[in-house]
């Protein structure tokens, strides 16, 4: 090789070598470039979803919410907040007051073992049925449900009272009743579904979306406190509770209420005559 050819060769060499640095110093510049602009958009990022959590923590949530919202009065009431829920035939001379907490397990074994001799004599005019819902067991063993469920039976009651009862009824079942700690009355969806095999309710459009939109969730909140009230009133505090002409109408330990149709069936003739 001449002495010609062997510097051009190494003149191209260097040539090519320059190139490839400055190729590289290029891609070592945006690869900074990148980096860097990433940490700034974590950065921003990270700012935002701080002020967002702030903002959300400081944010009152639903029920506190529907505390200082308009009160919804369900169809089929009565009295100044909507909270007296009667049931039965004009002809009958006497009201049975029920207290019913929807998570509480007493209250479901209540309703799966009187609850059809109850029905059948308002039925049979026997007397009306007053209902007053509770949501304290949501405090006892922490969760929503209570008040969740009771605003699903404002929903209802809006349809009929006949629906009331059937998704009362299905909401006390064995199939549907959850454990108290297991709060899934606290799920729209569930409370929907169980809605939904009741006549009436089934892929009823307006009861679903009260569910979902919170319509009841007021009256829910109102109601518990007339629960409250009462019970102050005529001591007692928790569910299910009975009482007629302002007496409770217990079992044989004339304290509880009767948890067997027998027992119940003396008790509510005892309170019929008084």
């Amino acid at each position: 090789m001449s002495k010609r050819n062997s510097q051009a060769a190494k003149t191209a060499a260097r040539e090519r070598l320059r190139a490839e640095r400055e190729r590289e110093a290029k891609r070592a510049k945006a690869k900074r470039q990148i980096i860097v602009a990433l940490s700034i958009v974590g950065v921003l990022a990270a700012a935002g979803g701080v002020g967002y959590a702030i903002v959300q923590a400081n944010k009152p949530d639903s029920w506190e919410a529907a505390a200082q919202a308009k009160l919804v009065k369900p169809a089929n009431t009565s009295g100044k907040d909507g909270t007296t829920v009667v049931i039965g035939k004009d002809s009958a001379k006497k009201t049975l007051v029920m207290y019913e907490d929807p998570r509480c397990p007493a209250c479901a074994q209540f309703e799966q073992t009187v609850g059809s001799t109850v029905d059948k004599d308002v039925e049979d005019g026997k007397y009306k049925v007053q209902f007053v819902g509770a949501t304290f067991i949501d405090k006892n063993v922490p969760g929503v449900g209570s008040k969740n469920a009771l605003s699903a039976l404002g929903a209802a009651l809006n349809v009929s009272p006949e629906a009331f009862l059937k998704y009362k009824n299905a909401l006390y079942s064995t199939e549907y009743h959850p454990n108290e700690t297991e709060d899934k009355f606290k799920d729209d969806d569930y409370l929907i579904d169980v809605a939904n095999s009741v006549d009436g309710l089934k892929n009823n459009k307006k009861f679903q979306a009260a569910v979902k939109d919170g319509t009841y969730d007021k009256w829910a909140l109102v109601m518990s406190k007339k629960f409250d009230t009462d019970g102050k009133k005529y001591s007692f505090q928790g569910t299910p509770t009975l009482l007629m002409d302002g007496k409770k109408v217990t079992g044989s330990d004339r304290e509880s209420a009767p948890m067997t149709v027998d027992e119940f069936n003396t008790a509510i003739e005892t309170a019929l005559k008084g």
